[in-house]
């Protein structure tokens, strides 16, 4: 076969699966594989065809720059189309988005202002007020807008609705979407709209959004948070048709993330935080019906993206959605447990540059030294500054040689260093720390990028 001209055009005539794993009562439930977009989510197409549109009307200057606001995915869909196209792309996201997105735009040489998520439209650090407003003060630059540029609907309602018309051979009784932008809501609904009148369209949003209130009452409170990351709003985006709308289920973060979890393991499906909202309102819907249905859904985006957070047991646990195994006594108090494999410690016979490789890669500040199963110190940062300044050969030895060992290192009391202790050194062959000079730091130099945080133990 004939290959591709490039990875734009593996964007689009994503695969339908039937989920057969869940309960769906008297309905057949498929799924539509966003996340096999070559960016890893449905936005994707958005993103090639906003810029294009752009483009026709003549709105982009050649090389020049776009600027966005996003929770993440659209920005990649932009970056993919702007790499190839030979655009700057410069993105506003909340602060609340997962690392994993964050570092995919930074490898794609994306420019990124990070901004607060803990604050709605009309603040001035509001991700969208900040793009719109960082557009406008640049000369050359392009606010694509996403909420209310009417390429984003006209994508769906050209290209992604035909495509699941197609897949289930006009067999389609209810469709379940999410709302980011509402793009894809609005454009596959005005497309069911024209072709079949009767298939409902299902709104799945999380809780804290307050566009299912809207949809069921008419009116809405204040808006809450939820950590789905990708839809729910606290106002009605320009893009975003309601009327549309026939069911709307609001769906919580808990059951959001673990359907997600239930679809991987169960189905084999790798899907973000949104798949697990749009599959657990999917699932709501196809149970109460009393006849039989086919009722599709999609999986916006790739598990991938969210590894750290939702397929991290613990990131569950410190947001109370997971809850570990209560025993009544102080042990309850362990985060994270040596004897489940959860810690991150370091033999005393590892050398020096293990250890700070081990902290760095872990966003660690000390680690506890273990021999066999037993507590024989800790080293930090300081311990390892402290040896190897002015003596980098000295990352070779041993950590034992470095550690800190104590008594009542065991029971967990250390004791704290002073000023003073640093001022003497701890050893005699060590400087002063405040003798080394900051720009020859022999850990910020050549080891550390960020400041690592402390670790929570659970040694026996």
């Amino acid at each position: 076969m004939a290959g591709y001209g490039n990875v734009l055009d593996l964007i689009g005539d994503t695969p339908l699966v039937r989920l057969h794993k869940f309960d769906t009562g008297r309905c057949e439930l498929f799924a539509k594989l966003e996340s096999h977009n070559p960016g890893g989510s449905i936005k994707d197409r958005i993103g090639l065809r906003m810029i294009e549109a752009a483009e026709t009307a003549q709105e982009l200057a050649q090389g020049g720059m776009i600027v966005e606001a996003t929770a993440g995915n659209t920005g990649l869909g932009l970056a993919l189309a702007a790499l190839h196209k030979g655009y700057r792309l410069l993105l506003v996201i909340p602060d609340k988005m997962s690392q994993e997105k964050v570092f995919h735009l930074r490898a794609l040489g994306v420019e990124i202002l990070m901004t607060r998520s803990d604050v709605g439209k009309g603040h001035p650090e509001y991700y969208q007020d900040m793009a719109k407003r960082i557009a406008a003060e640049t000369p050359g630059a392009y606010y694509i807008d996403q909420f209310s540029n009417p390429a984003n609907p006209r994508t769906h309602e050209t290209w992604t609705a035909p495509e699941i018309w197609d897949q289930m051979e006009g067999r389609v009784d209810a469709v379940v979407c999410g709302v980011g932008t509402g793009g894809t809501l609005t454009g596959i609904g005005r497309f069911m709209q024209r072709v079949a009148p009767d298939v409902r369209m299902v709104l799945a949003d999380p809780k804290g959004s307050v566009l299912a209130d809207i949809v069921t009452t008419g009116t809405h409170g204040e808006a809450g948070s939820w950590l789905v990351e990708g839809i729910g709003e606290d106002f009605v985006p320009a893009n975003c048709d309601l009327r549309l709308v026939s069911h709307a289920y609001t769906i919580s973060d808990a059951e959001s993330l673990l359907t997600a979890r239930d679809l991987l393991r169960r189905e084999g499906i790798f899907g973000g935080s949104s798949a697990g909202t749009l599959l657990a309102a999917a699932l709501r819907y196809c149970r109460e019906q009393k006849s039989a249905q086919r009722v599709i859904t999609l999986v916006p985006d790739v598990g991938s993206k969210y590894l750290s957070k939702m397929f991290n047991d613990y990131w569950l646990m410190e947001q109370g959605i997971l809850t570990p195994e209560r025993k009544g006594d102080l042990s309850d108090l362990i985060a994270r447990r040596h004897r489940e494999g959860a810690t991150i410690t370091i033999g005393p016979d590892d050398m020096l540059s293990t250890a700070l490789a081990r902290m760095k890669l872990y966003d660690f500040q000390q680690l506890p030294v273990l021999e066999g199963e037993n507590v024989v110190g800790i080293i930090d940062e300081s311990d390892i500054l402290l040896t190897v300044y002015g003596h980098e050969e000295r990352f070779r030895e041993p950590v034992r040689r470095a550690m800190s060992t104590d008594r009542n290192l065991a029971s967990g009391c250390r004791r704290r260093r002073s000023a003073a202790d640093f001022r003497q050194g701890f050893r005699g062959d060590r400087p002063r720390s405040d003798e080394i000079p900051r720009a020859h730091h022999p850990l910020r130099s050549a080891h550390l990028s960020a400041p690592p945080r402390a670790m929570t133990l659970g040694l026996p």
